[in-house]
Parts: C-alpha cells; structure tokens; sequence
C-alpha cells in the first residue's frame, strides 16, 4: 500500500465510502436512503466542514466532520468535531492528525468561540489523539433515546 493521501472537501460520490466509515465506527448498519439525504445536506451546509483523506486514485481513506451552529451560552459560534474515522489499513499514518490540522486551518479563516469534541469514552485512541490536539474535558454529555 503506497501510504500518500491528500486532504479535500467532502463530495457527494464520497456518500457510500463514508456510510461505510459511519456504520465500522458506531459498529451499526445505518439505513442508506436516510444517510444519502442527511450526508448530502450536512455536506451542503454553511456552517459544516466535511473533509476527506484520500489516496492516490482519490478514494476515501478516512473522513472528518464537523458541526457549526451559534449558541447562547457560548455568546456566538462553536464547531464540533461530529465524527472522524480512519481506515483501518491507512491507521498510524498520520492521516487522523492530518485531518485534525486541514480542519484548524479552515476554521482559522472563521469567526468562533470553540471547537469541541464528543468521544465515547471506550475510544481510548480517539481521546489521547484529541488531548494531543489541546482539548480539554470540560463536561460530561447525557444522552437518552427518543421514548
């Protein structure tokens, strides 16, 4: 495996590659029609940043995204990291720090308060890679289902 990759926006011929990233990452299969729509409308979006790692033939070897919205108790916009995912052949690569560093370099260009990340905590990985970023664990997030 040649290990070259290249960092660029997401596109929508991406949309099977990383339905497949999302269901290895939450180890559920996630209905595709449902995921097509909100993949391309999140990818649309003004205030999200979808980007890819991609091989030399342009293929998808891993994906960030993330989130902006304006918040009232942040007294204006804060991104979130929503999900990042690396091939399992293309891990310890560099390409997650890679993605992590054409993200800050995007959001450089913006006007925000924060950028904030949400890990499971079972993803050890995950959460060193983030702390090696400078993020910090400020709060604690509950989460229930729809009854």
């Amino acid at each position: 495996m040649n290990s070259e990759f290249n960092i660029r926006p997401a596109e929508i011929n991406d949309a099977k590659k990383i339905y497949d990233f999302v269901c290895a990452l939450e180890e559920k299969v996630f209905d595709y029609d449902r995921f097509y729509l909100d993949y391309r409308n999140n990818i649309l979006g003004n205030n999200n940043v979808y980007l890819v790692a991609a091989d030399k033939e342009n293929n998808a070897v891993g994906y960030i995204s993330c989130h902006g919205q304006s918040l009232l108790h942040h007294g204006g916009m804060v991104y979130e990291i929503q999900e990042l995912y690396v091939d399992e052949a293309w891990r310890k690569l560099g390409v997650g720090s890679t993605m992590l560093k054409a993200l800050e370099m995007r959001l450089a260009k913006k006007d925000y308060r924060s950028l904030e990340v949400t890990s499971k905590s079972n993803r050890k990985k995950a959460i060193e890679l983030y702390k090696k970023f400078g993020f910090e664990q400020t709060h604690v997030k509950l989460v229930r289902g729809k009854k």
